[in-house]
This record gives structure tokens, sequence and C-alpha cells, in this order.
């Protein structure tokens, strides 16, 4: 198993001490330090002298060319001998079972690159105001974990690189990272890559075996998500250039749908509006109140967060347009790249 962290002081205990109850029978762990100025690596060393299955090494900065997370997980690929390598972030938690079924469902799958799509903690008012809204677009879009294991098209894959499992020789075999050293979303690009390379590529539910905690602010949210939303939603449009042309308008057009029926009708309480036009929106905003009460249930969320979804929205789309004027160029963890 290797951990790639960067500045992760406030999550490293946590993930590293949850990875050492696993009961599979035999596993390393490497906590990869990619440079962090706040303590990450002396809190990991500390959990890992209790446990001769863990080891914390250092990298360097990475090569021209390489995004940080990438050359960091590259590194401690090499650092490790397991016929299985499970990359995982360190705002993770996982449960004690769950490389076993995991390494049991590759084994039944026959699947080379295997990531797990855990739960969501929602701490603050804006994760769980806004994270729901993301992560149901996201669904719209891929579908559940058997519609992007089933799935014919190469842009229709995507992985969850907060949990991935891949099968050494092929990972080796395919140049490892490199294969993705210069794409900010580095987990969707090599369940493409695999795929496009005749490798079975699957995605199971581990909601009761993985959590993960993503953000805790909402300047976090803004932040993570801009950074590999558009960058690295582009690589998931079909339709080659013509896809990638239009990709902006579909990207804006996905929380535009849930802002404007709201926005028709508080409009409609300053000045006249069309009956037409009224009552589509009525139809429209309660369909849609429907739609996310049932997502914020399904998340843990108070439904009440559903009221305000056009709000979340509001957020959402700016992110997004934030993200589109940003283009190819991606900051993170005091680091600038140019994604490909």
């Amino acid at each position: 198993m290797i951990i790639p962290a960067r500045n992760e002081a406030h999550n490293i205990e946590r993930c590293l001490r949850s990875v050492l109850t696993n009961d599979y029978s035999n596993y390393e762990v490497v906590v990869v330090d990619d440079q962090s100025s706040d303590g990450t690596g002396d809190i990991a060393r500390q959990v890992a002298a209790t446990d001769v299955r863990a080891r914390v090494i250092r990298t360097g900065a990475p090569p021209a060319g390489w995004f940080g997370k990438q050359w960091a997980c590259e590194t401690g690929a090499r650092a490790t001998k397991g016929e299985i390598i499970l990359f995982a972030d360190a705002d993770t938690t996982h449960s004690s079972d769950l490389i076993t079924r995991s390494v049991n469902v590759m084994t039944r799958r026959n699947a080379d690159l295997l990531s797990i799509v855990g739960s969501q903690e929602l701490g603050t008012f804006w994760e769980r105001l806004i994270q729901p809204l993301v992560f149901a677009m996201m669904s719209v879009r891929y579908g559940g974990t058997e519609s992007i294991t089933n799935s014919r098209f190469v842009t229709s894959k995507i992985a969850n690189g907060q949990c991935l499992f891949v099968r050494r020789d092929t990972y080796e075999e395919l140049g490892g990272h490199s294969l993705v050293k210069s794409h900010v979303a580095d987990d969707m690009m090599m369940a493409q890559r695999f795929f496009a390379r005749g490798k079975k590529v699957a995605a199971v539910e581990g909601l009761n075996q993985l959590s993960t905690r993503m953000y805790t602010s909402l300047g976090e949210i803004i932040r993570g998500w801009g950074k590999n939303v558009f960058a690295g939603g582009r690589d998931s449009v079909p339709w080659g250039t013509f896809g990638r042309l239009i990709f902006p308008f579909l990207l804006f057009s996905a929380p535009m749908i849930t802002i404007a029926p709201a926005a028709v009708l508080i409009a409609a309480l300053f000045s006249t509006v069309s009956p037409s036009v009224l009552l589509w929106a009525t139809i429209t905003q309660s369909a849609q109140l429907l739609w996310w009460l049932v997502v914020y249930h399904r998340m843990h969320v108070s439904p009440l967060y559903a009221l305000i979804t056009p709000f979340g929205a509001m957020i959402v789309l700016y992110i997004f347009v934030r993200a589109a004027l940003r283009g190819q160029r991606v900051v993170w963890k005091d680091r600038t790249y140019v994604s490909s």
C-alpha cells in the first residue's frame, strides 16, 4: 500500500492507523512524504515506529513534466514489491476488511485496475451543501459503479484515486505513473489508459469499507474541485475535438439546470412572468426538489439542504467558471502545473 502525502498532518495519523488494522495476511505500507512542510513525515514516522509493516520515505521534487502526486506514487511503487499495489489518499479511513474484500473482487473479476467508491464524511455546512451537488452531477454523467465497469467507451471510464488497486505486472507493463504523469485527473486517465490498452477496469462500492473527508471548508472545496473539474473533465468528454469545444457549455449547464427554475420563481415575485414560463419553473423546481431530497438523504445529510440547492449550485457554477478561466493551469498545495 502506498500513501502519497503532502502537507497532510491533519489526516495522516488517522489514515495510517486505520490501514494498519487491515486483516489481510501479508501487506506493507509505505507513506511517501512529498516534501511536506507541516510535520506530516514526523507524524507518519511516529506511527510507523509501532508497526513493522509500515515505513516512511521522502521524495524529492517532481521531475519536469510530472505532477507531485504522480511522482510520489511512482516513487512509492518502486519501493514496494507486492503483486498488487494499493494507492490510497491520506484523507481516507479504511476498515479492517477493505484489502481482503478488494483483492477477492479483483480476482473474481480478473481486474487489472479496481477502484473503491466509499462514503463521504461531511462535517461543515459547506461540505453538506456542495459535496452532494457535485457528486450527484458526476453520477448523472457516469452512472453507478456497474455502469462504469461495463461501459464500452473509453471516455466513460473513471476511477476513484482515493483507493485504487492495480496489478503490478500490468502497472509496470504500461509504464507506471508515467502513463499519467502530467494529467491532473490522474485516476480517471489511468482508468482510461488501462482500458484503451485492453486491460480490465472495474469499480465497486465499499461504503462500509472506505470513508473520505475530502475538504473541510468552503475555501478547500473551491480550490479542490477547481483544480481538476475543467482541466481533467475535458478528458471525459466524448465526440473528440467537437466535444472539447462544447465542454464549457456542458460543464456550466449542470449547475444552471438547478439555478434557472428558482431564478424564474424569484423573478416572478418582483415582475410579470409569462404564465407558461411560470408553470414550467414551478413544475421543474418541484421535480428538482424531490430529486435533491433523495440525493441528500442518500448521502446522510438533512433533506432541508434540498431547499437551498440553487444557492449551492451558484457556488458550484462559480467553481466551474473559475476553473474554466484557469484552463489547463493547475495550482495545488503551493505548486503550479500545466495539465496535458
